[in-house]
Parts: C-alpha cells; sequence; structure tokens
C-alpha cells in the first residue's frame, strides 16, 4: 500500500480511536471529579452564577486518552514489533518532544487546579512566567545547541537565520500560546472547539511536510478533543482547567517550533490570540488612561457576555472566526508550496 494512503488510514484510524477512548473514559472521571474536582464559582459574571457546582480539570480526559493511545502503542511495538511496529508514533525526531511538552504541561497545569481544589494560593501569574521561561530556555537551547536549529521559515521568502535569538523566540512562543489558550478557557465549549481546529490543521500540516508520527500525534489530539466537547458544550458538564488548557497552548506552540511553522500559528490560534490581546489592551488603557476601560470586561468573549450575547452564539461564532482564519492560514501555506 501506498505509504501516504496507510499514513491517511492511520490518522483517521487514531484519531477515532482516541474519540473512542475518551468517550469511554469520562463518565468514570466524572464521576471522581464530582467528588474531589474544585466547584467553579465566577463570582466575577452573575450571570455565569449557574455554572456554580460545576468541577473543573476536565482536561484530564484529553491528555490521559493521547497519553494511553502513544504508550500502549508503543509497548505492543516493542512486545509484537512484527505486528505493531508501524503502528507506533513515538519517535525521537518527531514526537519526543510534543510528547514530553504535554507531559510537561498538563502536570503544571493539574498542580495548579489541586492547589485550587485545596483552596490554597494559586501559581501567580509571575511564577507562571517564571516556569513557562525554563520550560521554552530548555527547549530553545536543546534545539539550538543540540539540533543545530538557527533559522525561523518566513513565508514566500525563506528561512532566516537568527542564529542565538532562536532561544528567546522558542521562549516567547510557549509562553504566548500557553497563556492565550488559557485566556480563551471562558466559556462551554470555546477552548474545546478552537483547539481542534489547531490541531486539525496541524494535522494537514504536518503531513503536507512528511512528519507522519507528529501528524498522527495531532490527529489523537483531536479525536479526544471532540470527545471532550461531547461533555463540555453547553451546559458543560464540567471545565477544562489549566490541566487542559495549558497543555493544549504550549503543545501547539511546541509543534510550531517543531515545523517551523510559527508564523501558521497566529492564524490557527487566533481567537486565543485575539483572547490575549484585549486584555493586554485593557490593562495597558486602565494605567495609561486613568482607569479608563475599553471593553466591558475581558477577555473579550466576556465584553460580548456583557453586550447580551448569549454564551452559545458567541462560542460558535468564535469558532467559525477561528476557522475561517486558520482556513486562510491553511491556504498560504498550500500556496507558498505550489510556487
Amino acid at each position: 500500500m501506498n505509504t501516504e494512503i496507510f499514513t491517511l488510514l492511520k490518522i483517521l484510524g487514531f484519531s477515532t480511536v482516541s474519540f473512542l477512548l475518551a468517550m469511554s473514559i469520562t463518565p468514570l472521571i466524572n464521576s471522581q471529579l464530582m467528588k474531589y474536582g474544585r466547584k467553579k464559582t465566577r463570582e466575577f459574571l452573575d450571570f455565569h452564577s449557574s455554572k456554580n457546582g460545576t468541577p473543573t480539570m476536565g482536561g484530564i480526559i484529553i491528555w490521559l486518552t493521547v497519553l494511553i493511545v502513544i504508550f500502549v502503542t508503543f509497548f505492543l511495538a516493542k512486545i509484537f514489533p512484527d505486528t505493531f511496529s508501524k503502528f507506533n508514533f513515538l519517535t525521537r525526531p518527531q514526537t519526543y518532544l510534543p510528547v514530553g511538552t504535554l507531559i510537561f504541561a498538563a502536570l503544571l497545569g493539574l498542580f495548579d487546579d489541586i492547589l485550587v481544589n485545596l483552596e490554597k494560593k494559586l501559581l501567580r501569574v509571575k511564577s507562571k512566567l517564571i516556569i513557562f521561561s525554563l520550560a521554552g530556555l530548555v527547549g530553545g537551547y536543546w534545539f539550538h545547541y543540540k539540533l543545530g536549529w538557527d533559522s525561523i521559515h518566513i513565508p514566500f521568502y525563506g528561512n532566516f537565520n537568527i542564529d542565538g535569538w532562536y532561544i528567546p523566540l522558542f521562549i516567547f512562543i510557549i509562553i504566548a500560546s500557553s497563556f492565550s489558550a488559557n485566556e480563551t478557557d471562558g466559556l462551554d465549549g470555546l477552548l474545546g472547539g478552537v483547539m481542534a481546529i489547531v490541531f486539525f490543521m496541524y494535522t494537514l500540516v504536518t503531513f503536507a511536510l512528511g512528519k507522519y508520527e507528529l501528524a498522527i500525534f495531532c490527529a489523537t489530539i483531536v479525536g479526544a478533543l471532540i470527545a471532550f466537547l461531547w461533555f463540555n458544550i453547553y451546559p458543560a458538564r464540567f471545565f477544562m482547567g489549566d490541566t487542559g488548557s495549558v497543555m493544549l497552548g504550549i503543545t501547539a506552540g511546541a509543534i510550531a517550533m517543531l515545523t517551523n511553522t510559527i508564523f501558521l500559528l497566529p492564524f490557527f490560534m487566533f481567537i486565543p490570540m485575539i483572547e490575549t490581546l484585549s486584555v493586554i489592551i485593557q490593562i495597558a488603557s486602565i494605567k495609561l488612561r486613568a482607569g479608563k476601560k475599553v471593553f466591558l470586561f475581558t477577555p473579550i468573549h466576556h465584553h460580548f457576555e456583557k453586550l447580551g450575547w448569549p454564551e452559545t452564539q458567541i462560542t460558535m461564532r468564535f469558532w467559525i472566526i477561528n476557522g475561517v482564519v486558520s482556513s486562510i492560514g491553511l491556504l498560504l501555506f498550500v500556496l507558498e508550496r505550489q510556487l
């Protein structure tokens, strides 16, 4: 069978397996979240009062599903190499880094969620910034000094050498992607739908680049996200929590660096970027304009809630916007490869 066709079948297969596995483990995890998950409160928005009592940390479903699929396949390939080796997609060149990143970010977010559950002091923004910077520093150092990466790809221009500036850029991408995803996680199904689009786009991009194991990895995340959305769309049975949002953001950033497609990331993560910009603009306006606000509330999805838009309407419109802008980014990627 043609390699590309077989890879497409594996992408569809692993995405389906991931979806079915996530759907099957969700009732068990949800029962535990109802017992031990923090009950989310949103005192700053009176129209979210009905959400009180909804547990968080639902992001566990996403990363646990992905890790089960990855490591079961990996160990089956070790035990039965003749049968399962062609299905293993945990490889050093393509998926070691994003899988390691996923685990690190998921555990960091889970730790923060547990602190909330225990009513302890949260990891402050400065603490998270330091931790994310250290993670980006390690990743950037490995890429630059161990793998020899010293350039970025600019669409329709080519590769541009940045030498040692590669490490600060790596750190910036990790921080920006993690915080933007975290800011977007504020309405039922919003971040889950947006990130499903992001990882679907990266499934297509990595497949086109011939990074087939990475494409399967992205597709596995998509399958888990779709299952998560089944329970997370309005009215959500549980919230994603930092263990999901931080994990998804950092993993997307790592994939962008690994594929040298950082200029596609603003297209694919358009809504998270806008959410973060709205917060930055609001803070700057308050500090520089004697307390005057630009938005009624930030992140910007809450601004539209204050204007009277129904939550489901905001969520679906943001999905559409992110899908359209992501498609433009994908079109630019395809056009460049044709020139």
